[in-house]
């Protein structure tokens, strides 16, 4: 049931829904290529339930990491003099973004080091030639 594909849809969901918060009001058309985009990367690369998620985060990361910019571009094109309710919103945005991209990276990193570790331990169990039940160790 939890195969690496579902969690590739459902990282997908997350990560528009990240889009979504990080661009405000979007298209439904713009979403659902999101999200199609999303789980078709995700499932490319998603060999694990772990891998998927981790890409998943890694993009939730890079989105948050990208909220304070849109907020400052967006604010630019409206107005060439940001009004005080504006300068808050860019801000909010620059605080929250840096700190929510900062703990998306970190979670990603970790997931990704865990994989690693986890690969690398496979691979050495490979390698390690296998006793007779009963044999002494050399």
């Amino acid at each position: 049931m939890w195969t690496p594909q579902l969690n590739a849809v459902l990282g997908s969901l997350a990560v528009t829904v990240g889009f979504w918060l990080t661009w405000g009001e979007m298209p439904l058309a713009l979403a659902v290529v999101v999200a199609l985009c999303a789980a078709a990367f995700l499932t490319w690369q998603g060999s694990s339930i772990a891998v998927v998620w981790a890409w998943a985060t890694l993009l939730l990361g890079v989105e948050s990491l990208a909220w304070p910019i849109v907020t400052m571009v967006q604010v630019r094109m409206a107005v060439a003099e940001p009004t005080d309710e504006q300068m808050g919103h860019i801000l909010i945005a620059v605080l929250f973004g840096l700190f929510s991209s900062i703990f998306w990276l970190t979670f990603a990193y970790g997931i990704f080091k865990w994989v690693w570790r986890k690969e690398v331990a496979a691979s050495a169990s490979d390698r390690e030639p296998r006793r007779q039940v009963g044999q002494k160790p050399h």
